[in-house]
């Protein structure tokens, strides 16, 4: 698949959609975002990987913080480097194009993109959290993309929103989602699963303070 097949999922109306949400509420949620080829190219991907022993158990906090805590976060994760496959690269180029178009309506001087694939076995969940740390504000705009097909709401593992008026917004993964939403404002969860759950979790950077 090359990257021109992508350009009817790309085309100014949804990524203006997306950037609207960003600036009415500060968060969107869009379906369809990628074809169904690449979608289940990615899935197909992420199974392989943690097949092959690549997805590592994702820890929580940073530097000398970190830590596996299975009781507060239970995926498996691998992070995206640009080469490593086509359909990470088509994907990698989707969002650059977001982020183009964040930037020029939006003036948030996003300068660069860090993403992992995520998998939750069954039972694993995220406990409630801020994406951006405490001591780094480079993490601006959050991304995560769904790739579970057929996928039951009574399975669970939606994304859990808290939003400014003390409402929750409870999305479930389903495949072809892209949720996007300012990492520094939305508290969120992942909720427990009964099927492995498959995303490819992110966020837009800027220039910013980090205490090293």
């Amino acid at each position: 698949m090359h990257f021109d097949a992508l350009s009817p999922f790309m085309q100014g109306p949804l990524l203006q959609s997306i950037v609207d949400g960003l600036a009415d509420k500060g968060w969107s949620q869009q379906d369809a975002f990628l074809p169904d080829a690449l979608i289940a190219q990615l899935a197909a991907e992420c199974r392989a990987r943690d097949a092959a022993g690549k997805l590592a158990a994702a820890a929580i906090g940073r530097r000398e913080g970190q830590a596996v805590r299975e009781a507060i976060r239970g995926d498996r994760i691998q992070w995206l480097e640009p080469g490593q496959s086509e359909a990470c690269d088509l994907y990698l180029g989707a969002l650059d194009a977001l982020r183009r178009q964040i930037n020029r309506a939006l003036f948030l001087g996003l300068e660069d993109f860090e993403g992992h694939f995520a998998l939750y076995p069954p039972g694993a969940f995220y406990q409630k959290h801020l994406d951006r740390f405490r001591d780094d504000d480079r993490r601006t705009v959050s991304v995560v993309f769904y790739l579970n097909r057929d996928w039951p709401v009574a399975q669970g593992g939606e994304l859990r929103m808290y939003l400014p008026d003390e409402r929750t917004l409870d999305l479930p993964p389903l495949a072809g989602r892209l949720v996007v939403f300012l990492s520094g404002d939305f508290p969120h969860e992942v909720l427990p699963a009964s099927h492995e759950r498959l995303s490819l979790t992110g966020w837009f950077r800027r220039r910013g303070d980090a205490l090293l």
